[in-house]
């Protein structure tokens, strides 16, 4: 369907800019439906994207946290109430891995779509860019979940004692949940700068392991500041990744997860706003569409 046809759809005497509440909170919910049931459509054709999606958190928790399982053991700090084997300790760090490489991989899906042309579309169908941007961000956090949720499934059945069953289990979805959100919003805006998929693989190394390994998700934020690595210890603090793994490891154990909460939730809104700005015609987007789309 082109441009053209598209907008001959609009209504008279309506734009694509109106407020959701004159087209009807059923309208803007069956594009959200759409556009989530479009992104498990193609998940579902992609066998081999959940199955890298595991492999990478399973392997190092197979190996590597198996082989050091009674070396690196945590002494007894929050949220722990004993002593715990590594295995244990890394993986709401290995959760956050899968949160952290899905959410990037959708900018890579949002570069390749607005490459091939889909992205055009989609944002000049007749509802607010934010609200079509929400939606977006839904589905990637959807798909997030759901493969977090398998491979916490896969490391249970391989002998990693979490506590799943009970209460605290809610509290740590809805951290799941909220981590997604937010590197699903990081995803979306880092998407506004990438030009080309050429880019893209440099960008991600400059972006995904610095956020993964300068994190609470190897080690505790106390043995990097014992071991004196305190610039280390310092950009951890500041990391708002390693704030996405303490809200869900502290929520698992049912403790208070502090100000984690509020710095996850924060970032969404900065990141998902930033976001919202870049797709703005007269700035990030529009300017691309001007140039061909493509353009350096």
């Amino acid at each position: 369907m082109s441009d053209r046809a598209l907008k001959t759809q609009t209504p008279a005497g309506e734009s694509a800019g109106e407020p959701l509440a004159r087209r009807g909170l059923g309208h803007a919910l069956q594009a959200m439906r759409a556009i989530m049931l479009r992104e498990l459509y193609k998940f579902s054709q992609q066998t081999g994207r959940l199955v890298s999606a595991l492999v990478r958190p399973l392997l190092w928790l197979a190996v590597f946290a198996a082989g050091f399982r009674n070396v690196f053991g945590v002494a007894i700090v929050e949220p722990y109430d004993t002593y715990i084997p590594y295995d244990v300790y890394i993986v709401p760090g290995l959760v956050g891995m899968v949160l952290l490489f899905n959410g990037m991989q959708s900018s890579l899906a949002m570069v390749y779509d607005r490459e091939m042309g889909l992205m055009r579309l989609l944002l000049t169908a007749p509802l607010p860019r934010p609200w079509l941007l929400f939606s977006k961000l839904c589905a990637t956090a959807l798909l997030s979940v759901l493969q977090a949720l398998v491979f916490v499934a896969v490391a249970a059945l391989i002998g990693t004692e979490l506590p799943l069953l009970s209460l605290s289990g809610l509290h740590a979805l809805v951290a799941l949940a909220a981590g997604a959100l937010m590197l699903g919003a990081l995803g979306l805006l880092l998407s506004v700068h990438i030009k080309q998929l050429e880019n893209f693989a440099g960008t991600m190394n400059f972006v995904i392991f610095p956020m993964y390994f300068l994190s609470t998700a190897l080690y505790p934020l106390w043995k990097l500041q014992e071991s004196g690595a305190e610039w280390v210890y310092q950009l951890a603090r500041f990391n708002p990744f390693t704030y996405a793994v303490e809200w869900i490891r502290f929520a698992l154990y049912g403790k208070d997860p502090g100000l984690a909460p509020y710095v996850v939730l924060g970032c969404l809104v900065v990141f998902f706003g930033l976001a919202c700005w870049g797709y703005d015609p007269q700035r990030g987007f529009g300017g691309l569409t001007k140039r061909g789309g493509g353009g350096p």
